[in-house]
């Protein structure tokens, strides 16, 4: 059984760097987040609609990963979790089809990233404002406190991140 650990967060909280040091530390793979390939190929004038197109991204890429997963572990850079909160965020809204794919996935173990790093730029990230980064990381947190899969808060600088994330896999496993 593959172990499927997913990092989730608002944006610019470190999410991507977590699961390549932990894809690393335990010699494994991880799974890149779709959408920044999707918005770097079509732009980031993006609607709806393409959050679904998205969301079928992104598991494709999970089930590829699955497959190639070299150990019983693996990272996930996102999950329908964050599709579903993302589509609502931005349009109030979101397909009945992300919805049945949260049901229907299992996961280990969810690490939150806390949005107490410094927002680094580029060109697809939309909210740098520390409000609405704080408003994100609660309702993350209002979510994962609501379902049953354990999870852990991940703050603090680089190197205590990755030693919480060890830790709670550590346990995990």
């Amino acid at each position: 059984m593959i172990r499927k650990v997913v990092a989730i967060g608002p944006e610019s909280t470190g999410k991507s760097l977590l699961c390549e040091q932990l894809a690393h530390h335990y010699q494994t793979n991880w799974v890149r987040e779709y959408a920044r390939e999707y918005l770097l190929r079509y732009g980031t004038h993006y609607n709806f609609n393409d959050l679904l197109t998205i969301a079928r991204g992104q598991l494709q890429l999970e089930d590829e990963g699955l497959q190639e997963a070299r150990k019983d572990i693996i990272f996930l850079d996102t999950n329908m979790q964050v599709m579903k909160v993302w589509s609502e965020f931005v349009f109030n809204a979101c397909h009945q089809w992300i919805l049945d794919r949260i049901t229907e996935r299992r996961y280990d173990l969810y690490l939150l990233c806390n949005p107490d790093i410094d927002w680094v730029s580029d060109e697809l990230r939309e909210y740098p404002d520390l409000e609405s980064r704080t408003n994100l990381y609660h309702i993350y947190r209002d979510l994962l406190i609501n379902q049953s899969t354990p999870w852990v808060e991940i703050r603090g600088e680089d190197s205590k991140r990755t030693a919480t994330a060890i830790e709670a896999i550590d346990r995990l496993l």
